[in-house]
């Protein structure tokens, strides 16, 4: 998600259920996942996605992080599982409802509805991740992401795998936040090897998220220009249409959010992971510690910004790099630098 974490799902996995109805589904194992789990006399969680979680690997992360939470915290937790905007609105409401510790909302489709919500229910603490409200309030706890720092180490890996000396970004939009994943790309690509040049495109239009179409277009033009190595961040756009013309045109693609490599082997080389556990977990604690209403910012320092190819498990990841164990211990050395201060990476949608 890219920033839209925005991704869609296919299919519910077994957590709570609500569109409305409050209905309850079933967990993987067959057992009834109603009460969240968890049972202890702790505080209450309750997560709400902006699609089913499915195999939607970045939300599949935000549950499991409220899952953590809830047992290192001895409380309960739900999940609850939105699929357009009139559920979200009814799931947050609901979920306000039940008037649990913290509400957890992952995406920017939740920005509104939570400064509603917060604003008439000042006593309800909020943990927004990958977004806030236009507005700070007391009761709303912000985490975001410093995505551009990982799409600068992506870049990197690109730059030095390059043949053509021509690295390419697909854009959902052409604005500020969004050129967080193809300004970087091409510093990062630049700093490895200087004379790399960088040629981004945008989808744009009245879908830009969901139109693999006009991605596929337009990374067919890129490998028309020379372009061997693709970052891709348009949501399901991107993951189709970008990876699909990877294949046809034999170039490669980098994924963002989640392992996008088992959904197209041989093409995609790695990830630009955004650890929605790891910030759900830690945003949750500092609530429930009383460090409330701030802005809390995870980047590579923080683990929750990285690659898959920078996990433990990058050898059963699938994922191109993997065969390249040379660049991947170049690129550690450039994270170690950014998270030491030696290197700064600047963040597009502030310059």
């Amino acid at each position: 998600m890219a920033p839209r974490s925005r991704l869609a799902g296919l299919v519910a996995v077994g957590v709570v259920l609500l569109s409305g109805c409050n209905a309850a589904a079933k967990s993987p194992s067959g057992g009834d996942n109603g009460d969240g789990g968890g049972g202890g006399d702790g505080p209450s969680l309750v997560l709400i996605t902006p699609n089913p979680v499915g195999v939607n690997d970045f939300l599949r992360l935000a549950v499991t992080g409220v899952e953590d939470a809830a047992e290192a915290h001895e409380g309960s937790q739900k999940v609850y599982q939105s699929t357009d905007p009139a559920s979200i609105q009814q799931n947050v409401a609901a979920a306000v409802r039940d008037e649990p510790d913290v509400i957890v909302a992952v995406g920017f489709n939740f920005a509104d509805v939570l400064a509603q919500q917060a604003e008439q229910h000042p006593d309800q603490q909020f943990l927004f991740v990958d977004s806030c409200t236009a507005k700070p309030y007391p009761n709303v706890t912000c985490a975001v992401f410093r995505e551009y720092e990982g799409v600068y180490l992506a870049g990197a890996e690109a730059g030095l795998l390059s043949k053509s000396g021509k690295v390419g970004a697909v854009v959902a939009l052409d604005t500020p936040q969004f050129r967080r994943y193809s300004v970087p790309f091409g510093q990062g690509a630049q700093k490895v090897e200087p004379g790399t040049s960088l040629s981004p495109l945008y989808i744009g239009g009245a879908n830009p998220f969901n139109d693999p179409g006009r991605a596929k277009e337009l990374a067919a033009t890129l490998a028309g220009q020379g372009v061997d190595y693709v970052m891709g961040a348009a949501s399901a756009s991107g993951n189709l249409g970008v990876f699909e013309a990877a294949k046809e045109h034999g170039i490669f693609a980098f994924g963002v959010d989640a392992n996008q490599c088992p959904a197209s082997p041989g093409q995609v080389v790695d990830n630009v992971i955004k650890r929605t556990d790891v910030v759900i977990t830690d945003g949750v604690s500092a609530i429930l510690d009383g460090k409330r209403g701030e802005t809390r910012s995870y980047g590579v320092e923080e683990e929750g910004i990285s690659l898959t190819g920078l996990q433990p498990d990058v050898e059963s990841s699938k994922c191109l790099i993997a065969d390249h164990p040379d660049v991947l211990e170049q690129v550690s050395k450039l994270r170690d630098d950014i998270t030491a201060g030696t290197i700064k990476v600047d963040d597009p949608a502030q310059s």
